[in-house]
């Protein structure tokens, strides 16, 4: 688990400009939800590591369609 928080949190870093107080933060939301999503049973890393990015993109707000342009037309 502590793999996929690792590896969701540099590429994280890698798509986001923040300060470090924001990655802190963002690490501990993300490392709450991976903890919960592996209690639950999920033991795939890459599945936990590609559902703690969306999460973290849905926090910040970068996968909304709407503010990205997308009108449906």
């Amino acid at each position: 688990m502590e793999a996929a928080i690792d590896r969701i949190m540099q590429t994280y870093d890698l798509l986001m400009n923040r300060t470090a107080a924001a990655s802190a933060d963002a690490r501990a939301k993300v490392t709450e939800y991976v903890n919960m999503l592996f209690e639950a049973g999920e033991r795939d890393m890459h599945r936990l590591t590609v559902c703690g990015l969306t999460y973290l993109r849905q926090l910040d707000g970068s996968n909304d369609p709407v503010k990205a342009g997308y009108t449906g037309l």
